[in-house]
């Protein structure tokens, strides 16, 4: 079925952030959808047709885009419920995310749990995998994922994800099961009670020693609304870089994150001149056989969100990775300088 995404001039919704807090996140973009009426639709109501033409979404959704006006005719009329539509009708259809997951349909799909009890669920990212529905990623999330994964998601604020992580890259995810795990892990990530440790490839000689402390303010770029930049007046984002192993073209560091901006692992080292390999947004290249950003969430250490027990989740380096800093002619012995 014949359709055209258009932009409509709104800032553009950022891929998700390197550990993102949901609070920093962009005013999400509204896309606007062409859609001719097929053949086998005509003469039919205008809410069967979306749910035909715009399947991403619920049905439920699709009503409250109609009742909003969001639904017109290429004209520029509003359509309303119960109007029948003939075959090569062109309708214009604002999409527009909202912050309740119930707006978007459950999805089966193959969720790598590294823990699961009543409260929490600790999800295995693998990079490629969007999070959260936006803009040109309406189905095949890990938002959908977890629709289906529980009864109880459909009734959570994005189905009870508290932080997020970039397409892009890979690594553990926290993710609530009950409105007060929810509430409680907001809380824990904005008071700095997750401690969340990456490891990345980044281009070029280290040439600092021990742990360097980048405290840097992060905010969009002036010149680029699709990438953050370190900006006066922007946010306050705090991250500690370790050495793990180098030389002369490429570098292996671990990041500690104090804060969570957007994209504020990628910004900090770009900024340094060393930006992760594969990161074109940020100046890096692919290299060593690597085509996507260098960069893994590998140990995530917090009190658990209801109970207070202590836990610890650690992944280890994907092949994709571990590839490349072998190819790099580096080694990661884990967390602490070889």
């Amino acid at each position: 079925m014949p359709s055209e995404i258009i932009s409509t001039g709104a800032v553009p919704a950022l891929p998700e952030g390197d550990e993102a807090e949901l609070a920093d996140q962009p005013a999400p973009e509204i896309e606007c959808r062409l859609c001719t009426v097929p053949p086998a639709l005509h003469s039919q109501r205008l809410d069967k047709v979306l749910a035909v033409l715009v399947p991403e979404f619920s049905r439920t959704y699709l009503q409250q885009l109609i009742a909003d006006g969001a639904v017109r005719r290429l004209a520029g009329t509003a359509v309303k419920p119960a109007a029948r539509l003939a075959a090569g009708e062109q309708l214009e259809i604002e999409l527009r995310p909202t912050q309740q997951a119930m707006a978007f349909v459950a999805q089966p799909m193959a969720l790598d749990i590294a823990h699961e009890d009543e409260h929490l669920l600790v999800i295995r990212k693998p990079a490629g995998l969007v999070v959260h529905p936006a803009a040109g990623h309406w189905s095949g999330t890990l938002l959908n994922g977890l629709l289906a994964h529980h009864a109880g998601a459909a009734r959570l604020p994005r189905a009870g994800i508290v932080h997020r992580l970039d397409k892009d890259t890979s690594g553990l995810m926290l993710v609530g099961k009950t409105r007060q795990a929810v509430d409680a892990l907001v809380r824990m990530i904005a008071a700095r009670e997750v401690r969340r440790q990456y490891v990345a490839l980044a281009h070029g000689l280290w040439r600092c020693a021990g742990e360097l402390e980048v405290d840097r303010p992060i905010g969009r770029d002036p010149r680029n609304r699709l990438r953050m930049a370190v900006v006066a007046g922007g946010k306050p984002a705090r991250t500690t870089i370790t050495r793990l192993d180098g030389n002369g073209e490429a570098t292996l560091v671990a990041c500690r994150l104090h804060t969570g901006r957007t994209h504020q692992i990628r910004v900090h080292l770009s900024v340094l001149g060393h930006p992760l390999v594969a990161d074109v947004l940020y100046g890096g290249k692919p290299a060593w056989g690597l085509a996507r950003q260098a960069l893994h969430a590998i140990r995530l250490d917090l009190r658990h969100p209801v109970t207070d027990q202590p836990l610890s989740f650690e992944w280890g380096v994907p092949p994709d990775l571990s590839d490349a800093i072998a190819a790099a002619g580096l080694r990661y012995n884990g967390l602490h300088p070889a």
